[in-house]
């Protein structure tokens, strides 16, 4: 690693630790009046264990999870003291996490690919509703790309809303990336086949596809990301290469009700946690990497356009449970 990697990878983890100062600091204290007076790991302390981590919104079943592995490390290896209950936790956190996601802490893979001779983009279509952090996602997610030496171009899918293309636009002009736009209440389909095709004679390395932000019933959210699916496929076979679900971890446990939404509805393929910096309830994304197995690739920790990170389970747990002692 060159010297500029190493200060960029120090920099992402002060951001990490910064973003996750609020849950960070609730479970720590928690945990610590639970411990204090104790030196023994025995059922009171596991009770008070569990009572935290779901409040923290890692959520039931993941909580009796965590619990239950780390009752059989205690029995197991014999660790009795507390003081080895925050080594206890983020190796069996960190272990769930990697044995449910199965992924390599990257960037999407973005593979030169051609039609016929030509090349073609690789498509990511963005889905979630109103309000997570989708189109910040996208403009963060395309400075990335940038920054990697990738042409980007956006498609403004997100047409029943005004703010929703303009914001989208904003991003455009503060990535330095162009964009797609064909105006209000156009059929998002109509915008990611335009934006596809326009990616191929471009000649782009990636096209992001944002979607509306409605959850509606099952039923129309499912029509309605089929037929930008298959719109999609008309113009450029297989794609979208990526669908990337962004849910605001500030809404705890509602943002697995989205995740189970969105993941009924379309083929979900990676997840994108934001506003961890705003929030007391990071313990979210723990369950959610628990429940749904699909790969957490990306977390935002900040307003800044690079505080979009990797998700690595390692450092996210490591400064999770990391004292500022």
């Amino acid at each position: 690693m060159g010297i500029f990697g190493f200060f960029k990878k120090k920099e992402n983890k002060e951001n990490l630790d910064q973003g996750l100062q609020k849950t960070k600091s609730s479970i720590l204290s928690r945990l610590g009046k639970a411990l204090m007076g104790k030196s023994q790991i025995d059922e009171d302390v596991l009770d008070e264990l569990e009572e935290i981590l779901i409040t923290s919104d890692v959520g039931v079943n993941t909580t009796i999870k965590i619990i239950d592995r780390i009752r059989n490390r205690v029995s197991k290896e014999k660790y009795t003291n507390t003081s080895e209950l925050d080594y206890l936790l983020r190796d069996e956190i960190t272990e769930m996490i990697r044995e449910n996601l199965n992924t390599e802490n990257e960037d999407f893979y973005v593979p030169t690919q051609e039609l016929n001779g030509r090349k073609v983009p690789h498509v990511i279509m963005v889905v979630g509703v109103n309000g997570v952090g989708k189109t910040t996602t996208i403009g963060k997610l395309a400075y990335r790309f940038k920054q990697q030496g990738k042409t980007v171009l956006l498609g403004a899918g997100d047409t029943f809303r005004a703010a929703a293309v303009e914001q989208l636009r904003i991003w455009s002009d503060r990535v330095g990336v162009p964009i797609l736009e064909k105006g209000m209440h156009v059929a998002p389909a109509t915008v990611a086949f335009d934006a596809i095709k326009e990616g191929i004679d471009g000649g782009y390395d990636v096209v992001i596809i944002d979607t509306a932000g409605r959850l509606q019933t099952k039923t129309n959210l499912m029509r309605e990301l089929s037929n930008i699916k298959k719109a999609m496929g008309k113009v450029q076979a297989g794609s979208p290469h990526e669908v990337l679900l962004v849910l605001d971890a500030s809404t705890g446990q509602n943002a697995i009700q989205q995740a189970k939404a969105f993941t009924e509805a379309t083929e979900v393929s990676a997840l994108a946690l934001t506003k961890l910096d705003g929030t007391a309830k990071g313990g979210v994304v723990i369950g959610i990497c628990d429940e749904f197995r699909i790969p957490v690739k990306y977390i935002g920790v900040g307003e800044g356009i690079d505080h979009l990170q990797i998700f690595n389970p390692e450092e996210f747990v490591g400064s999770l449970f990391k004292s500022n002692g």
